[in-house]
């Protein structure tokens, strides 16, 4: 068992079944989702809008499974018990309904009812973050972990602010009186907004999380020392990397060039001293390569590559809608190749070792007991490890070299192909070593079992 944590305390989990079932949730967002917009893509008079698929991938999978991932290990990282497991549930509902009234509002163009989506989705996400941040300690106690989940938590109140006035100004038109009826009168256009709504999102939210998650699991996973070159790499990215966020989203917000090209200078040089870090930890591993430690490898490569390629774009100008995520030619190694690679690389050894603690821990020294390594199928990891990356990199090459629509329809058929291959190994390791929480899931989706 590859860097167990040794003082992981059972007391302070919520039940297996409630992170379990953002994670089940999030999943079927996503494939139901894809499959909607696939087949209203040939249907012109429902043709799905980007927005709307955008939200599935965000708000639908990324972050209901970043909201299942906080609720199970806040509560172990800082050493408190979770305030609510009834108001973990009730986020959960409240984001799911939120996302799909988007989705679907987006994609019939009903574009009045884009508000109740909205205004759904805040309630559900607002929700999480109260519940949460009731877990976290005081400021003064944060550590490196905790102050990245404290800057994803204040990034999404602001962001759904942001993204409910962006769908209330769909139908309503409010974002110009508003702009008008502010004390110190600044120009708020939709362009603008929404800028700012993304960069608080992908950057403050998703990417803050991941950065803050990976700061305990990289070091944990692979047994490596920190060291001092470490450490200092760590100071540059805790204050380049929390300033730049909000900077660059002001800078958008307020179409300022000068601020926003600060916060992007400053986001960048975070993200690059993160990356180096992280690559440090895998070349210093005291252990063999697992499927984690694989994913996380082409984590840190994409960053890297993310960075390359999107510092010309930002520096020259951040405003540029074009280049809201950074290139163009680098979203895929963003949004797959740092995104979703986490995600999956992290769920590969997080699911195996919390079903094995649940079912297996209390029998270790009794009986021969498998080892977390031993719950899922290496050769489905191998083959789906394959199926991604090389998903990625033909939508990535697809991207720089600007493919045909089919190149880039293979790479995300191969891409959805290797995620179905995930999915199916961590099912089997629930179903073959703790099956009742199949059951248990529904019970805690129906609210039956959540105190």
């Amino acid at each position: 068992m590859n860097g167990l944590p040794s003082d992981l305390d059972a007391d302070r989990q919520p039940p297996l079944s409630i992170p379990f079932a953002h994670f089940v949730l999030g999943g079927v967002v996503l494939l139901v989702g894809g499959a909607i917009a696939g087949v209203g893509s040939l249907v012109a008079p429902i043709r799905p809008a980007g927005a709307g698929t955008l939200h599935l991938l965000l708000a639908g999978w990324v972050a209901l499974t970043i909201m299942g991932a906080m609720t199970q290990f806040v509560p172990v990282w800082s050493g408190t018990k979770l305030y609510s497991r009834r108001l973990s549930v009730v986020s959960l509902w409240l984001v799911t309904v939120g996302v799909v009234a988007l989705f679907l509002a987006f994609v019939t163009r009903a574009y009045d009812w884009l508000a109740l989506g909205a205004s759904v989705l805040l309630v559900g996400f607002w929700t999480f973050v109260y519940n949460v941040a009731r877990t976290l300690p005081s400021v003064a106690d944060l550590d490196v972990t905790e102050a990245h989940f404290a800057l994803a938590l204040g990034s999404l109140v602001v962001a759904t602010v942001l993204g409910w006035l962006l769908a209330t100004d769909f139908g309503y038109r409010i974002l110009d009186p508003l702009s008008r009826s502010l004390p110190i009168p600044v120009p708020l256009s939709a362009p603008q907004v929404l800028l700012a709504h993304l960069t608080l999102t992908v950057f403050g939210f998703v990417l803050a999380t991941i950065i803050g998650a990976l700061y305990q699991l990289a070091p944990m996973f692979t047994q490596s020392e920190t060291t001092a070159l470490d450490a200092h790499l760590t100071h540059v990215e805790m204050v380049a990397f929390p300033v730049g966020v909000p900077l660059l989203a002001a800078g958008r917000l307020v179409a300022s060039r000068p601020i926003g090209t600060a916060g992007a200078a400053l986001l960048l040089v975070g993200t690059t001293a993160f990356a180096a870090f992280l690559a440090r930890r895998l070349w210093l591993a005291r252990v063999e390569a697992d499927p984690m430690l694989r994913r996380y490898a082409l984590v840190a490569l994409s960053l890297f590559g993310w960075v390359l390629l999107s510092a010309p774009r930002w520096i020259g100008d951040p405003l540029d809608f074009y280049a809201r995520f950074g290139s163009p030619g680098a979203t895929h190694l963003l949004f797959v190749g740092v995104f979703t690679l986490t995600i999956v690389g992290t769920v590969y050894h997080v699911v195996p070792f919390v079903v094995w603690y649940h079912r297996y821990s209390d029998r270790l020294g009794y009986e021969p007991v498998p080892m977390v390594d031993d719950l899922y199928d290496e050769r489905v990891a191998l083959a789906e490890f394959a199926l991604l990356a090389l998903g990625l990199a033909i939508l990535w090459g697809g991207d720089v070299l600007a493919a045909p629509t089919w190149v880039l329809m293979f790479g995300g058929n191969l891409l959805g192909l290797g995620v179905l291959l995930f999915a199916w190994n961590m099912a089997g390791v629930v179903w073959d070593h703790r099956p009742e929480t199949f059951r248990d899931i529904v019970r805690t989706l129906v609210g039956r079992s959540v105190v």
